[in-house]
């Protein structure tokens, strides 16, 4: 289980630095679909394995980028051309 835990955080941190790594390269918009999508699939992924690691702080942190992912592609949903 160690294991299983161990990769989806890794997974989840790539994730992110992709994430950013598209919006630094003018690949992606930082309110676009992909980069929103992106941070919160790795907020899910890292969330799940600082729980697991009792680290709740950066669980916090992890749990509020996802509410961030989810407000702003809220908003893009409720104004697409924005």
């Amino acid at each position: 289980m160690d294991t299983f835990i161990d990769v989806i955080g890794w997974i989840g941190a790539i994730l992110y630095l992709l994430a950013y790594w598209l919006v630094s390269a003018k690949k992606a918009e930082g309110d676009s679909w992909t980069y929103q999508g992106l941070n919160f699939v790795a907020g899910a992924l890292l969330t799940v394995n600082t729980l697991y690691l009792r680290a709740y702080p950066s669980a916090g942190l992890n749990i509020v980028w996802m509410l961030i992912a989810i407000f702003t592609l809220g908003k893009k949903t409720q104004n697409p051309n924005a």
